[in-house]
């Protein structure tokens, strides 16, 4: 059951941004040792009430594995604000660059944006609320956030611990519906992050370019997957249908199609209906496997299955023996395959959300380089064989957001790796330094020299100067 959540208007919405733009220009740039103690308080935050958090969450999902929220929405959340905290003074440092003229010195000020909005998503509504957060603060910005209301009870949660834990001037949580997200991504923000749909973050570019608000957008897509001859086909599938069970696929890097040859498909159907058998001999009474986030959402999945069995696909249940596949009441769905799609079913058209993969086959593996590059660019794409020389290849002549080779999603969890999309998949990147670069603005510094020798070559007359100026064209 839903709860009511507090909501704010358009006028509370533009006091709290007033009062934490006048907070920032009051205090001023904040110290390395302020910018530590702030992601470390957000540590504190999630270690000291992991518990609640995860009740929270699952009470939001109807049911989601406590193990998969410790995991991906705490401990992550919590080794990037400490990866932060470590690197932050090494990072703000200004960086010296080298100057055109004797006497002249030149360096770039890592300088904080300002106030951020984050406007986070349900299906991990800690790490992508906090995972921006780790770049903002280590930037020395301040934030407003706004969770989704698809999660009540963890959005209310999070409000109050968030007053708790941090002064009103540093870190705000604002509640409310999709109208109060409208709203929101009106603001003058400095900077504002948005982590959802494609759909929804054409509106929020919409809206943040009347106040010329700069936006990074985390969006999703069709992130493929590709079996070449040379892989393992059983690993693959291991590995595959690991994340594609994670949270039940509700993830923006989850494996959206897969790829592989018409030899490979007995044997990777085989390889997954052995792999779901194993990890989940029960998926509707197992508390390892998520429940699908809403009615609404599980309706939509149930709908793209029916789209693409009336249009000519096969469709392949690894539903436990004696299990339905699919649960109004628990809202769980098993993992399903789908064979045989084309590009007139829903679900080749939109991004998935859920554990469904849809499978494509392949004569030569150049169809699949013109496949995707065929289609928007997508969040992640993953590739799986040996030959070292196709590997080349593959990453050269595709373009994602990442590549990983041999695995799915590992590339979300290394704080030294940027994560973000490319066109529509998205715009800009964060985690570790290059979240920290993102909210920050690299301000050109120059000292001139004493005898502003670069001054003075600008100064008239220019006769005398224009003819030393024609003599290096004639050298």
């Amino acid at each position: 059951m839903l709860i009511m959540m507090k909501q704010q208007t358009s006028e509370d919405l533009s006091t709290i941004l007033n009062s934490l733009k006048r907070a920032h220009l009051k205090h001023g740039p904040a110290s390395a040792a302020l910018r530590r103690d702030r992601l470390l308080r957000a540590v504190q935050l999630l270690s000291e009430n992991h518990l609640a958090l995860s009740a929270a969450i699952n009470q939001d999902f109807g049911h989601r594995s406590a193990y998969q929220t410790l995991l991906a929405d705490v401990l992550s959340s919590i080794g990037a604000l400490k990866f932060a905290a470590e690197h932050v003074e090494q990072w703000m440092q200004p960086e010296v660059v080298a100057a055109p003229a004797e006497g002249m010195q030149t360096w770039i000020q890592q300088q904080p944006l300002g106030v951020v909005g984050i406007i986070s998503p349900w299906n991990f509504p800690l790490n992508l609320a906090f995972g921006p957060l780790a770049g903002i603060f280590a930037a020395g910005n301040t934030a407003m956030l706004k969770p989704s209301e698809l999660t009540p009870h963890t959005s209310e949660l999070l409000a109050e611990l968030v007053a708790r834990y941090f002064k009103p001037h540093e870190l705000v949580v604002v509640l409310g519906d999709a109208e109060v997200g409208q709203a929101f991504s009106a603001l003058p923000f400095d900077h504002l992050v948005f982590t959802g749909s494609s759909a929804v973050g054409k509106h929020i570019m919409r809206t943040a370019a009347e106040n010329l608000v700069p936006v990074t957008l985390e969006l999703g897509g069709k992130s493929p997957v590709v079996i070449a001859e040379s892989a393992d086909v059983q690993q693959a599938a291991q590995r595959i249908m690991t994340v594609k069970t994670f949270n039940a696929g509700q993830i923006c890097v989850s494996p959206d199609y897969l790829f592989l040859s018409d030899a490979q498909e007995k044997a990777f159907v085989a390889a997954a209906q052995q792999f779901i058998s194993e990890s989940f001999p029960s998926v509707q009474h197992n508390n390892d496997y998520t429940s699908i986030v809403s009615p609404r959402h599980f309706e939509r999945l149930v709908a793209l299955l029916s789209d693409a069995q009336s249009k000519g696909a096969k469709i392949i249940s690894l539903a436990p023996e004696g299990e339905p596949d699919i649960d109004a009441v628990t809202r769980k769905i098993a993992p399903h395959l789908i064979l045989n799609v084309t590009d007139e079913m829903l679900i080749m058209q939109e991004e998935i959300f859920g554990p469904l993969l849809p499978v494509k086959t392949y004569q030569l593996f150049e169809e699949t380089i013109n496949y995707i590059n065929a289609h928007p660019r997508p969040l992640a794409a993953y590739y799986f064989g040996q030959d070292q020389a196709q590997q080349q290849h593959f990453a050269i002549h595709t373009t994602s957001g990442a590549l990983v080779i041999n695995d799915v999603m590992t590339h979300a969890s290394i704080d030294t790796l940027p994560f973000g999309g490319v066109g529509a998949s998205g715009i800009g990147a964060y985690h570790g330094v290059h979240g920290f670069r993102r909210f920050t603005h690299a301000k050109a510094v120059v000292v001139q020299s004493m005898d502003g020798a670069s001054n003075l070559r600008l100064r008239a007359p220019y006769e005398q100067k224009q003819a030393t100026l024609t003599a290096l064209f004639n050298n």
